[in-house]
């Protein structure tokens, strides 16, 4: 037998008793291992990163009275689900306090069209739509337009995937 066929035949039983021992305790290992989720850096409530204000420092009532939103102030604050909330009146955040859930944007403020396709983004809170006494805010003027062409059927698909979607949120 030449040299190199005993070398090549040594080689290859090294290789496999190597794998033979090797390849059980990978199975051992990955089978004690949990898996590993990532820590959200998207959060349940859309907040401006240079600032930590909800919907831009927007003022959330103003939505629904006026004829376009009113930028909030610093001395009309009020603290929501642990984000900053700004008012253009005093008015206001005593409205929005007796009643966040009615005047907040839905989906913490994320696009709709997007939640609906099952996603999430952010919003542009100049973008915008108050449908059915909702405020409904959007990444688009695009996905505006897609969700006003069936706003029924869009919002009541977003709310079916808004449960699963928003578990993977970090609380701001």
């Amino acid at each position: 037998m030449p040299i190199l066929d005993l070398k090549m035949k040594q080689t290859s039983k090294q290789i496999l008793t190597i794998l033979a021992f090797v390849l059980p305790l990978l199975g051992m290992v990955a089978t004690t291992l949990q898996p590993v989720r990532a820590q959200s850096v998207v959060t349940l409530i859309v907040t401006d990163p240079l600032t930590g204000l909800a919907i831009a420092g927007m003022d959330p009532v103003s939505y629904f009275t006026e004829p376009a939103p009113l930028p909030g102030l610093a001395e009309y604050e009020f603290i929501w689900k642990n984000v900053v909330w700004r008012f253009a009146t005093a008015a206001n955040r005593d409205i929005f306090a007796s009643a966040p859930d009615i005047y907040a944007p839905q989906y913490g403020g994320h696009d709709v069209t997007g939640v609906s396709r099952g996603f999430v983004s952010d919003s542009d809170a100049a973008i915008f739509v108050v449908f059915k006494q909702r405020l409904y805010l959007f990444y688009s003027a695009a996905n505006r337009e897609a969700f006003l062409l069936s706003p029924d059927a869009a919002a009541r698909t977003a709310e079916e995937k808004w449960p699963e979607l928003s578990k993977n949120l970090s609380i701001n």
